[in-house]
């Protein structure tokens, strides 16, 4: 990666990383679902003028179909899942869970999207899973006012993260990075409208709560997806996967810095692990053993390494 494309990815996964800020502080005001609402509409207000040619438009509408399951796959349901678990999870916890979206990506591949896991992929994926055990073991409580139900919430959401995934390199490929981003967005403040509208809440909203839901939207939603898909086009996707990795480690420092989050050695032990695993399973880390070979005259040993799989 060029100089700028690396501090453009520093960027992105500052700015991802304090979205589970953002949504920690305006939750409990806004509600999980009136607060994508805010996050998805004004994102659209903002993407939508990307398309302002006749070219796009007609994109937007030949694929309207495609465009809407992107926009409820990859933004409603995740968004909403992510909304309610922070209402109760921290920044810097749920962020870590949400890292193993590649994991759930590659495994929904293989599944459905006939996409070829390496054997090296299968080791990468228990050691994540095992990170995320490592990580919320004490808090898997499924009673009333547990937290099991939340962190089932964010790996619902890295599920759905994974299905987008997939679902857009089967069907959405062919299309602009503007017309994904733009087009999606403004297909999912539509679906978000009513429910939206009917769960706002009665009592006023504060003005901080406001701030931090408009800041979501803003650098977190618009900003943040034109530099992703930049970044994509720049420095290619595998690359750009790295954010994954990174958006962990700012959302615990922000939460730290912010929110006086604490950082046990618990956190920090499952994060090791479960980064590990999920770089192990995109490729991004290679696991090279020798092989030798039957010696004749010379002994010629011989590296293997798993392809390169991006599975973003």
């Amino acid at each position: 990666m060029s100089l700028a494309d690396t501090l453009r990815l520093m960027l992105l996964s500052s700015m991802w990383g304090l979205s589970f800020i953002f949504m920690r502080v305006a939750v409990p005001e806004f509600g999980p679902v009136p607060l994508i609402l805010v996050r998805m509409g004004v994102g659209a207000l903002m993407l939508v003028p990307l398309l302002f040619t006749l070219r796009y438009l007609k994109l937007v509408w030949a694929n309207k179909g495609s465009l809407f399951v992107l926009g409820v796959i990859n933004h409603v349901v995740p968004f909403s899942l992510l909304a309610l678990a922070t209402t109760r999870l921290e920044a810097g916890f749920t962020s870590l869970i949400n890292a193993t979206t590649p994991i759930f990506t590659a495994l929904l591949g293989a599944l459905f999207f006939a996409t070829p896991v390496m054997r090296q992929q299968y080791l990468g994926l228990a050691l994540a899973f095992f990170g995320v055990y490592v990580l919320s073991a004490d808090r898997l409580d499924f009673a009333l006012g547990g937290d099991g139900w939340f962190i089932l919430a964010v790996l619902g959401a890295t599920f759905f993260y994974g299905v987008s995934s997939n679902y857009t390199r089967r069907h959405l490929a062919h299309l602009p990075v503007r017309v994904l981003a733009a087009g999606s967005s403004a297909m999912s403040a539509l679906v978000l409208l009513v429910p939206g509208l009917l769960l706002w809440p009665e009592a006023p909203i504060s003005g901080l709560a406001w701030a931090n839901g408009l800041a979501l939207a803003v650098l977190s939603t618009t900003l943040a997806f034109l530099l992703y898909f930049g970044l994509i086009a720049s420095a290619g996707a595998t690359a750009t996967s790295t954010v994954t990795f990174l958006v962990p480690v700012s959302a615990l420092l922000w939460g730290y810095l912010l929110l006086g989050e604490r950082l046990s050695l618990q956190i920090l032990a499952g994060m090791a692990i479960t980064l590990a695993g999920t770089a192990v399973a995109t490729g991004l880390l290679r696991l090279r053993r020798p092989r030798r070979e039957p010696a004749a005259d010379n002994t010629v040993k011989v590296t293997i390494a798993s392809n390169d799989h991006d599975t973003r």
